[in-house]
């Protein structure tokens, strides 16, 4: 998990840039955005001491679909499926229910997905053989490849390569043009564990001698990609760093947030997010769901689903692809930011 430093921010002149934003980004009253202030909580991160720098936005009131709480089934002819929350809850299921359920008939098994709030939720779910296999994001992948056990079976082709970016995005509207120009905003990230919404622009600031307590005024864990995009796009925060996958697909899909966003950076590419089996699982079921997902693609069934998704195939997942990731989060470490 990416080490937040919970210190007091240090004490910084004055820039005249930040007396120059216009009004509406330096404050968000209630009345500008109705009822959807209404729905968010906005909870103190424990561990923090008094620092309230870095709290949490729960938008759990916003979906329809509660994360289940139940465990995986006992028995050998369920296919127990977890997805990080790389997107809020109901849009999950809605994205990823069509997949799971064409890995479960090609290997006949029933499928029943599992979701939990936090990416570290579904990597202790792998840890403890309740779930088979997982898509989760790249950030805890490199996590706990090690620690955990489990085995990356495949990874997703898109845009013809195995890699996505963090894209740093701000509302359409706003005077921002630069991470710099950032600093004294609100800022989303995603998860504690997220590379492109937390690991990457830790990174970014590090290279500035920054942390974020230091340089942001705070910031806020939305515990999933599209709800900071919705944060931005509301100008509830003032910029997020989000996975370019997931922006680019709601772009095309249905743009209703991400037109209200720009991009203004982008980082080197990381290994795209994969899809891994428990070390619970034997070797055997392993190898049939790899080839599964590796040959979905040559179906029109398979097809259909991943042009849906905005995936071109899915390919046996290499090393090499996440080294990028892996020497980030030694970097980082090493500079005591994790």
């Amino acid at each position: 998990m990416i080490h937040i430093p919970c210190s007091q921010p240090r004490v910084r002149p004055m820039r005249p840039a930040r007396n120059e934003r216009p009004a509406t980004f330096a404050k968000h009253p209630a009345s500008r955005f109705g009822s959807i202030l209404l729905i968010m909580a906005l909870l103190v991160i424990s561990g923090c001491g008094n620092d309230d720098a870095y709290e949490t936005v729960d938008f759990s009131d916003t979906v329809a679909q509660p994360i289940p709480e139940g465990s995986a089934s006992d028995g050998d002819d369920v296919l127990n499926v977890a997805v990080g929350a790389m997107i809020s809850p109901s849009q999950t299921l809605t994205t990823y229910q069509a997949l799971v359920e064409y890995i479960g008939e090609k290997i006949g098994r029933e499928t029943r997905i599992i979701q939990r709030k936090t990416y570290g939720g579904v990597n202790a779910l792998l840890a403890t053989g309740e779930v088979d296999i997982a898509f989760i994001c790249t950030g805890p992948y490199i996590h706990g490849k090690s620690d955990i056990g489990f085995e990356a079976l495949a990874t997703p082709i898109v845009r013809g390569e195995p890699y996505y970016r963090a894209y740093l995005i701000v509302h359409q509207n706003s005077p921002f043009e630069s991470l710099e120009d950032l600093e004294g905003a609100v800022f989303a990230f995603t998860d504690p564990d997220s590379n492109t919404g937390a690991l990457v622009p830790t990174a970014w600031l590090a290279g500035m001698d920054e942390t974020p307590d230091t340089f942001f005024k705070k910031v806020h864990f939305t515990y999933s990609h599209d709800n900071a995009i919705l944060a931005v796009a509301t100008s509830l925060m003032d910029g997020a760093s989000v996975d370019g996958h997931i922006w680019e697909f709601y772009n095309e899909k249905d743009p209703v947030h991400t037109s209200k966003t720009r991009v203004i950076k982008k980082s080197r590419p990381f290994g795209s997010p994969p899809l891994v089996a428990s070390e619970f699982v034997d070797e055997d079921l392993k190898a049939r769901i790899r080839e599964v997902v590796i040959h979905m693609h040559e179906s029109e069934k398979g097809k259909q689903i991943l042009d849906n998704l905005f995936i071109d195939r899915f390919d046996a997942s290499r090393d090499e692809w996440y080294e990028e990731a892996i020497a980030l989060k030694h970097i980082l470490g090493s500079r005591g930011g994790q």
